[in-house]
């Protein structure tokens, strides 16, 4: 407030003398200055807590690393992965061969890139036939629930019980062995657990308040299934299928292994170390870089999920 002007006179009955020059405005901001910052979605959320995550950051590196090998390897070679040349059989690394020879003194590097490729394509196609039959017969098991979810479950139980083994010597013999009868041995259960991790999830999400509010609007089951409970278990489900790969991989690489996997001339990761398992003690190089790229792309995958599941957590959000 500003000083009383002296020209300015005391009115009678005013009781203090005040006129109106006495008061005037203050000017203040619209606004006081608060810290913020930009809204953002979940998965945007998501995004952000995982490249804090150097682990899964280096793991996945490691396996755009390992990608890129199995498509790319093959062209910075000269030799095909089928050439022989017995004048260069078990031949250690070097310039000219740098992962080797084997015993038909075919390049070992062109050959773990290429049978990456197929050890890949069976990991990749074999999870993502677990992820869609999982992820409708779990859903649809959870949807509707009652005693069409019992029996659907009993079924599964029936099914996941039957020994992997088995099942795979029983579909080699009917199909023969390859790639395809490997993907059907594999995921005739392999299935199962993903189907209760969706009927967990879904159970535990169909509860919650906005399908509550759904389902009182007379949304059909349906609907509610594939617009509320599904989009919602998307972040389990990828988390899931990081882990579910390198289980692919080491089921190839086990039954390749042991006689019932990938058959020439196609050859995979598991092939290769099972045909070096004989030569190992003389020449353990033909076994080492198999295992070495099965071990590195197998814990890539484990850390990435690891990574995967700390950042799609909402409880974990900021």
């Amino acid at each position: 407030m500003e000083p009383r002007p002296n020209w300015c006179p005391a009115e009678a009955g005013d009781g203090e003398g005040f006129c109106p020059e006495d008061f005037r405005f203050v000017e203040r901001p619209d606004e006081a200055p608060f810290a913020s910052r930009p809204s953002v979605n979940y998965w945007q959320d998501a995004w952000r807590r995982l490249k804090r995550n150097r682990a899964a950051l280096l793991s996945a590196a490691l396996l755009a690393f390992v990608a890129a090998l199995c498509v790319l390897g093959p062209a910075l070679t000269p030799y095909g992965h089928e050439a022989l040349n017995m004048a260069e059989k078990n031949l250690g690394p070097s310039a000219a061969h740098w992962f080797g020879t084997d015993k038909m003194g075919r390049d070992l590097f062109t050959r773990v890139a290429v049978g990456g490729r197929v050890s890949l394509i069976v990991a990749l196609v074999g999870a993502l036939i677990d992820i869609l039959v999982g992820l409708l017969y779990g859903g649809v098991a959870a949807g509707l629930g009652g005693a069409v979810d019992n029996a659907m479950m009993r079924l599964a139980d029936v099914l996941s019980s039957i020994p992997y083994l088995v099942l795979a010597v029983l579909v080699s013999l009917i199909l023969g062995r390859g790639m395809a009868s490997l993907l059907i041995a594999m995921t005739l259960t392999g299935w199962c657990n993903m189907a209760y991790l969706v009927r967990g999830q879904v159970l535990q999400i169909r509860e919650q308040e906005f399908v509550l509010t759904a389902r009182a609007l007379g949304t059909s089951p349906w609907r509610i299934l594939w617009k509320h409970l599904i989009p919602n278990i998307m972040g389990v489900m990828i988390v899931a299928v990081t882990f579910d790969i390198p289980l692919f991989i080491f089921g190839e690489a086990f039954l390749s292994y042991i006689g019932l996997g990938i058959q020439p001339p196609m050859t995979s990761w598991g092939a290769l170390a099972s045909g070096a398992q004989q030569q190992m003690l003389f020449y353990p190089w033909q076994l080492f870089f198999p295992t070495l790229f099965i071990s590195l792309t197998m814990l890539s995958f484990q850390m990435l999920g690891d990574g995967l599941r700390d950042a799609l957590d909402p409880r974990a959000r900021d």
